[in-house]
């Protein structure tokens, strides 16, 4: 497997105003990863177009010698006319093709949204989702790039549910990105959500939590509830209570061997929660490697 880290990481550091995209491809070069993941979407922090900023972030990385393995954009499918989603994310699709990047991953849907007054149900998202994923991961496929989502946003991030998604979607072409710490925010037990996922494996998020019962007291500033109740926090990679290092030998042993994007959203010191972050799974890939 062969490190990586996603410009999200680095999110705070843009809001200050003076630490670019560019670099947190320097960064991530420094840090001695293989590969760094764009998070890109239609706004463009310098006012060029989205093609515009991806071709240029990508020669940047080509030309310091860094491999850009995916393509990250936000997308909702479940809205009164996903069509122009489709379009929206098709043109994404356009972009990754074209900066030669093999993989596009889009959101699947995070709220119901306004006004919306059918049953509440995530198998009626999936019965009214799927056709159009399917549309875009072979549109996608005509591109030569694959497109995947990963368990994010609550109402899509148990594993049963991703699961009965893939089947639903039914399209080789669309594939898991495997976050290996977010089943926590669904009260998974990340191990074993992650077990009945492998097979569908195309890219991998090392991310780290700190998680508390929710018998316990607050443990206040930082803290967010799952969503059985249960406190968790972000953290450095390595550092939190998500097993990553058994995780990461699962997906190892099922045959995969692509990239693993670190994405740090702690409240720590952006450049030691990267850095740090990056040391271990750094570590826990050669280790697995050996």
């Amino acid at each position: 497997m062969k490190s990586c880290v996603s410009t999200y990481s680095y999110y705070r550091l843009y809001a200050e105003g003076n630490f670019t995209r560019f670099d947190a491809i320097n960064k991530t070069k420094e840090l001695g990863c293989e590969g760094v993941e764009l998070v890109l979407d239609d706004v463009t922090p310098d006012g060029s177009t989205p093609r515009e900023h991806a071709l240029a972030l990508t020669a940047h990385a080509k030309e310091i010698g860094i491999e850009v393995p995916i393509y990250t954009t936000g997308a909702n499918f479940f809205l009164p006319d996903p069509e122009r989603e489709v379009e929206r994310i098709c043109k994404h699709i356009d972009i990754a093709s074209e900066c030669g990047i093999p993989l596009l991953r889009h959101d699947v849907t995070y709220s119901y949204y306004e006004g919306y007054e059918g049953v509440k149900s995530y198998k009626h998202i999936i019965e009214k989702v799927a056709p159009y994923i399917s549309k875009v991961a072979t549109y996608a496929k005509s591109k030569n790039v694959t497109t995947c989502s990963e368990n994010h946003g609550r109402l899509m991030q148990d594993s049963e549910r991703m699961l009965e998604l893939f089947t639903a979607v039914d399209n080789t072409n669309y594939g898991f990105l495997c976050d290996i710490g977010n089943f926590g925010g669904v009260d998974e037990d990340c191990s074993i959500a992650v077990s009945r996922l492998l097979e569908l494996i195309v890219h991998v998020h090392a991310k780290d939590c700190f998680t508390r019962s929710g018998m316990s007291y607050n443990p206040g500033r930082g803290f967010n509830r799952s969503r059985g109740g249960n406190y968790r926090r972000a953290t450095i990679f390595g550092h939190g209570d998500v097993p990553s290092f058994q995780i990461l030998a699962a997906i190892k042993n099922s045959g995969y061997n692509g990239y693993v994007s670190l994405e740090f959203e702690g409240m720590e010191s952006v450049m030691d929660g990267i850095s740090i972050g990056t040391e271990n799974l750094q570590r826990m890939i050669r280790d697995l490697e050996a």
